[in-house]
């Protein structure tokens, strides 16, 4: 069972397997906006009311649209308000505003997706990769949850070290979000070859010796690629906006949910 503590705590800084009927969905902790946020993370206002519901529930609601939407995105389509109520909800609307705050700041900060509003009157949204890194869109054989989230706390941490991340320190803040060298995770695979062999032919990343260590030690900095495709401004401003976040679980569906989405009945 793994476990992938919130992201906004390594950087400073998604939790534990929950509802064994949604196969392998994960508690992911991450922040909730505290301060209701833009149209783009939060659009739907949360002040009316609504009757309460048991944990599970809402964590079934949060985790089947958290795959509508991933769905939507590998798919590079629109939905909209009416879509998520009447296909996801089946018409719940009373509990539509939280089910759908939670959702989107949850591909946001766990899978690195963000959601845009681009027609506010018919409420239409389209889901495209946070801070324009388009490491998500080269999919690989097998691939089907979006990876970009790790990258955006990768980069934020070496950002956070003044432009160079000691290899330690890097996997230190990791092992807190439950990502270990050489353990499969359920999300991102084997983390190792993903951040020194993956996102550095990519260019993202670069992977090196310190000059003059001894012992040996290696670092992680930023690569070309994350230069041309986002900047040091934004990940400022993403950063702001993550660390003003109190704790929140959310549920997510795991990899194999996704792909039956995708495929339908």
């Amino acid at each position: 069972m793994s476990e992938l503590s919130k992201p906004e705590e390594a950087l400073q800084g998604p939790g534990k397997a929950q509802d064994p009927e949604e196969a392998q969905l994960l508690g992911a902790e991450v922040g909730e906006a505290a301060s209701r946020s833009s149209a783009s993370s939060s659009p739907v206002s949360l002040s009316a009311p609504v009757a309460a519901l048991p944990q599970e529930v809402v964590n079934k609601m949060v985790a089947n649209m958290v795959k509508f939407l991933l769905c939507k995105y590998r798919a590079r389509k629109l939905t909209s308000y009416a879509e998520l109520l009447n296909t996801v909800l089946k018409g719940n609307q009373e509990h539509y505003p939280v089910v759908f705050c939670q959702a989107v700041e949850c591909i946001l900060l766990v899978f690195g997706v963000d959601m845009k509003e681009v027609d506010p009157r018919r409420r239409i949204y389209i889901m495209v990769p946070s801070l324009d890194l388009t490491c998500d869109l080269m999919q690989r054989d097998g691939q089907v949850l979006p990876k970009a989230g790790l990258l955006v706390v990768v980069l934020s941490l070496i950002l956070q070290n003044r432009d160079h991340g000691p290899e330690e320190e890097i996997w230190g803040a990791l092992n807190k979000m439950g990502v270990y060298v050489g353990k499969e995770h359920s999300i991102f695979g084997e983390p190792r070859e993903l951040l020194t062999q993956v996102w550095v032919q990519d260019g993202y990343l670069e992977y090196r010796q310190v000059p003059d260590s001894n012992p040996t030690r290696y670092e992680f900095l930023w690569g070309p690629r994350a230069f041309a495709e986002t900047s040091k401004e934004k990940f400022i401003e993403y950063l702001l906006r993550v660390n003003r976040r109190t704790i929140r679980s959310f549920p997510l569906p795991s990899a194999e949910a996704v792909r039956e989405e995708e495929e339908g009945p």
